[in-house]
């Protein structure tokens, strides 16, 4: 997807913003109860964090999508994930969030890329962790120069937006983690695989850039 058709689609963002595919959300095997939509719970405020959904132009003038392989041994170990991270009392707001952390784990220097904040995305919940991510999305002049820190980043994933549009390959997992059988929809990524959260803001993202 060329990077001008995509700074022309995010001139606004849609009101209300477009539902992420149902398939992504990780439901339990076996339970009847209805699926959960990601949202925080009525009467739960959830720790805040912020991630940085940060699109750039490659090369050729094609969109990409910073993603990172959260470190063996780390928080999410071996997960793949946004740059981001729980807000610093220091935090002017949650894009603020957004920036420190990326700038932390993969060396993002805004002012150099010519990064420049769109608005957000839809809240995710983590009910294992509580909490509450805010998605920020934002675009480059130029693709970055970034350095895995490696306490936290096993390697940083460049990826075409292309690959989250609506019509995207969606593969369904079913696996236990710790004593739940969950099924879920993923993104085969660069031998990795995407789900929870970040499979769900992608889907988002790709349908409002599909909209436009």
């Amino acid at each position: 997807m060329r990077f001008d058709a995509v700074l022309e689609r995010l001139v606004a963002l849609p009101d209300p913003l477009p539902a992420p595919a149902d398939v992504l959300m990780p439901v339990v095997i076996g339970r009847d109860a209805p699926r959960p939509r990601g949202g925080l719970p009525p009467g739960r405020t959830g720790r805040p964090a912020a991630v940085l959904a940060l699109l750039y132009p490659d090369a050729a003038g094609d969109t990409q999508v910073v993603l990172i392989e959260r470190a063996i041994g780390g928080h999410h170990s071996g997960e793949v994930s946004f740059p981001g991270g729980k807000a610093e009392p220091g935090d002017a707001d949650m894009a603020a969030t957004a920036l420190r952390e990326a700038a932390e784990e993969v060396g993002l220097d805004a002012d150099a890329a010519g990064v420049r904040v769109v608005g957000t995305l839809d809240l995710h919940w983590i009910p294992v962790s509580d909490f509450a991510i805010t998605p920020i999305l934002a675009v480059a002049e130029r693709r970055p120069l970034m350095t895995a820190a490696p306490a936290e980043v096993a390697r940083i994933v460049e990826v075409p937006i292309a690959t989250f549009l609506p019509d995207a390959r969606i593969e369904i997992v079913e696996r236990t983690i710790g004593d739940w059988p969950l099924r879920y929809g993923a993104y085969a990524v660069d031998g990795l695989s995407v789900w929870g959260a970040t499979a769900r803001i992608l889907s988002q993202l790709g349908a409002i850039l599909a909209e436009g």
